[in-house]
């Protein structure tokens, strides 16, 4: 029982309607000079038209209700004259639900809900219809406004209300009353049915947005993480090797110590180089994008010097044309390359090692093969290098394999192709 009174409770007395949508398009901007008057930024319209219309139904309601007591007292079919308070109040019943429906939808229903019978009374005494013009166009609209901005339960409510109302006050035009009411309560109410799914489909999207974004964000930070690994760890494997092979290598001799420190110095600003171009983009507070071309395959020779100098024995091999890669190939190609080498001289010092690139129709296949080495290497690192690899091959739609030779070294053999279908690269580079 109690959730059968709970819609109607809410309709007279609890519920609340949603706030009214806002729209510049129905709007106008007021003037500085004028807003001594009117006190807003922004003139609404629509609110504009409702206040006029409440003035009009005032004025109409108010003169229409004294001339049909005028003509009923002339015709004698009313003994008792009308007081002007009367007509004022039928006035106040059709204009103030108007004045009220845009702001306050709920509350002007229950207004006019709440002065229909005195409408209704005044009407039947005198004059034939049971139904004003002004009523019905005050009340439909005010129906309008609830069925659009309240919860189906209130609005059901007040449909029920309505509707016994209507049988209360004259059974005779049930018919009419029901139509005219349940069509302007559906289309009120269908209003409100698109609104929310479009508002729905735009919160969707806003999210969609937001998620894209995120993941974009999300991206970037790998991207420049696996440059970040892949320079740093290249430029400081190498550094520290030369450090400690330098003052071993000129054995007091200050001519070959200067030369070491010298390459030691031209190491580090080369790494400070290649750090400044992947952070470039991140203090770049005007939006602007890094314009420096990014390393490939023309600058192996430069990964092949530092690492001999670091004590590795390095032979490379070519085969195939190795121009109009694309950047993306021929970075991750340098990429790879680097980092294996970077592995060779962290975990295998003094080893030998092979570095083939070997372009094959549409593929670009190369392999980093390095043996056994001749000194103790550094600890086993996190693996976050062969992971980048990975993904740097995977990206573009190629493979990469890596792990322990029969002979004690460690090979890294890659696919990468060079103009694939659809790969997830070229995905990424339409967004």
């Amino acid at each position: 029982m109690a959730a059968a009174l709970q819609p109607f409770a809410l309709a007279l007395f609890r519920g609340n309607a949603d706030p009214p949508p806002r729209s510049r398009r129905l709007s106008l901007p007021v003037p500085r000079g004028f807003r001594v008057l009117v006190p807003v930024e922004r003139l609404s319209l629509v609110r504009t038209a409702e206040l006029l219309m409440a003035v009009i139904l005032f004025l109409t309601t108010q003169d229409m209700v004294r001339h049909w007591a005028i003509l009923a007292e002339a015709e004698g079919r009313m003994s008792v004259p009308i007081p002007g308070t009367l007509a004022l109040l039928c006035a106040v019943a059709a204009a103030l639900p108007v004045a009220l429906r845009d702001r306050w939808p709920l509350a002007a229903w229950r207004t006019a809900f709440a002065l229909l019978p005195l409408s209704l009374w005044t009407t039947l005494r005198v004059s034939e219809p049971p139904y004003p013009v002004f009523t019905v166009l005050s009340y439909l609209l005010v129906l309008y406004s609830v069925a659009v901005r309240c919860d189906r339960r209130i609005t059901l409510a007040v449909w029920v209300l309505t509707m016994l109302t209507a049988w209360i006050a004259h059974p005779d035009s049930m018919a009419v009353v029901t139509v005219v009411v349940t069509v302007v309560v559906l289309f009120g109410h269908n209003v409100r049915v698109r609104r929310t799914a479009t508002s729905r489909l735009a919160e969707e999207e806003r999210r969609s947005r937001l998620a894209q974004d995120a993941q974009a964000v999300l991206e970037e930070r790998a991207r420049i993480a696996r440059e970040l690994h892949d320079v740093v760890a290249h430029h400081m494997s190498v550094i520290a090797i030369q450090a400690e092979a330098v003052p071993i290598k000129a054995a007091g001799d200050p001519v070959q110590l200067e030369a070491g420190l010298a390459e030691i110095r031209n190491l580090s600003l080369e790494a400070i180089a290649e750090l400044r171009q992947v952070l470039g983009v991140l203090r770049d507070q005007d939006g602007r994008t890094e314009t420096t071309p990014q390393p490939g395959l023309d600058r192996v020779d430069e990964l092949v010097a530092n690492a001999r100098s670091a004590g590795l024995a390095v032979l490379i091999k070519r085969s195939g044309s190795l121009d109009g890669l694309g950047p993306a190939v021929e970075l991750s190609a340098y990429r790879i390359v680097q980092e294996s080498l970077s592995n060779a001289m962290r975990h295998a010092p003094g080893a030998a090692v092979g570095v083939e690139l070997v372009r094959e129709g549409d593929e670009l296949r190369l392999r980093v093969a390095n043996s056994r080495g001749t000194g103790d290497g550094g600890p086993p690192g996190a693996g976050q290098g062969l992971v980048g690899m990975r993904e740097r091959a995977s990206l573009l739609g190629g493979t990469l394999t890596a792990g322990p030779t029969p002979n004690g070294g460690f090979e890294v053999a890659a696919t990468l192709p060079i103009t694939a279908p659809r790969t997830a690269a070229n995905e990424t580079d339409d967004r």
